[in-house]
């Protein structure tokens, strides 16, 4: 089956094509570096499939255009589809398949790290020792034994970082809207409200999923709830966090230290090359200007272990697809 993948990079060349060649009957894949949006949809004219990423647009335009031109499936190289208008794809006859679990302990390793990395100012360490400087003033950090760490979102990756948290013998507290009991085994776990985490958390970290009713789960009444030098750790979805007001709280002192993956405006910066260019994106040179934000271009995902898994998922996903069978991992509307 002919299969469109769109934003491809020279990784998901690699993995997906070890994929492809596992299997009896190998699909054709095509790379297009471009991400899939409105005006890029006429490159996948004639493919049954197009495989996108986190940051392109399937929205109602991209996905009329494509079922014009004779699409049948959208493959989700990911977990989150909050990218794809599924009441449309539903519309059009478009079925949409995506990676549900890849390897949660690459996010939840990726978390640990920016907390490690800010707490013990390592990048500032590295930089320092490289010069030849090997001061310690301003490296100041803290134990993380004995401080309280709230977690948003208790799922597969969520469950996984507080396991690890729980390993430095950190007290937790969850917030999810379903709770999850192996949270409560971990002991010195328990669930409480979101004014309670806020209030007595020293690291807030967020794994839940962006809904219509988690967008902006971090905005300005959070934050003001929130313990003075609270640090912020986001490497779930960008749109959790609104950006605005973090700033606020950052530039008020009640976030002590921010760590993100990811950027609420991501899809105009993440995984391109701009080094070369001036970035016009305002609010995130501000970010980058505070001596207590770590930021990764969305790369918590970003093992081995992750990628094979994506890839092998995804060949199988497009695999049940074409041989007519009943699909693993659809996305649907909810009815």
């Amino acid at each position: 089956m002919k299969v469109a993948v769109f934003g491809s990079q020279p990784y998901d060349t690699k993995f997906f094509d070890a994929a492809n060649a596992q299997g009896g009957s190998p699909h054709e894949l095509v790379y297009f570096e471009t991400r899939l949006r409105a005006k890029t949809a006429s490159l996948a004219a004639g493919f049954p499939v197009v495989c996108v990423f986190v940051n392109d647009e399937v929205d109602a335009t991209t996905l009329k255009t494509l079922a014009a031109n004779g699409t049948k499936l959208i493959a989700l190289r990911c977990a989150g589809f909050n990218n794809v208008d599924l009441k449309t794809a539903e519309e059009v006859g478009i079925s949409v398949v995506r990676v549900p679990a890849y390897s949660p302990y690459s996010v939840a390793e990726h978390t640990v790290g920016l907390i490690l990395t800010l707490n013990r100012k390592l990048h500032k360490a590295y930089n320092r020792v490289r010069e030849d400087n090997f001061t310690l003033n301003g490296l100041l950090g803290f134990d993380l034994h004995g401080t309280t760490v709230g977690v948003i979102g208790t799922g597969k990756i969520g469950m996984i970082f507080a396991q690890i948290m729980h390993g430095f013998g950190c007290h937790l507290l969850g917030y999810d809207a379903y709770p999850n009991d192996d949270f409560i085994k971990l002991g010195d776990a328990r669930y409480v409200d979101l004014p309670e985490l806020f209030s007595q958390s020293d690291i807030i970290s967020l794994h839940c999923p962006l809904l219509p009713e988690t967008h902006h789960i971090i905005n300005q009444n959070a934050i003001a709830q929130m313990k003075r030098g609270v640090m912020l750790i986001n490497t779930s979805r960008g749109p959790l966090v609104d950006t605005v007001s973090v700033i606020e709280g950052i530039k008020s002192g009640i976030i002590g230290y921010l760590g993100i993956d990811v950027y609420e405006q991501e899809e105009t910066l993440f995984f391109e090359d701009w080094s070369d260019e001036i970035i016009q994106d305002d609010t995130f040179q501000l970010l980058q200007s505070f001596q207590n934000v770590v930021i990764t271009g969305h790369q918590a995902f970003f093992t081995q272990n992750a990628l094979t898994a994506i890839a092998e998922t995804t060949m199988a996903n497009i695999s049940e697809f074409e041989e007519g069978k009943p699909l693993t991992n659809p996305v649907k509307l909810p009815h």
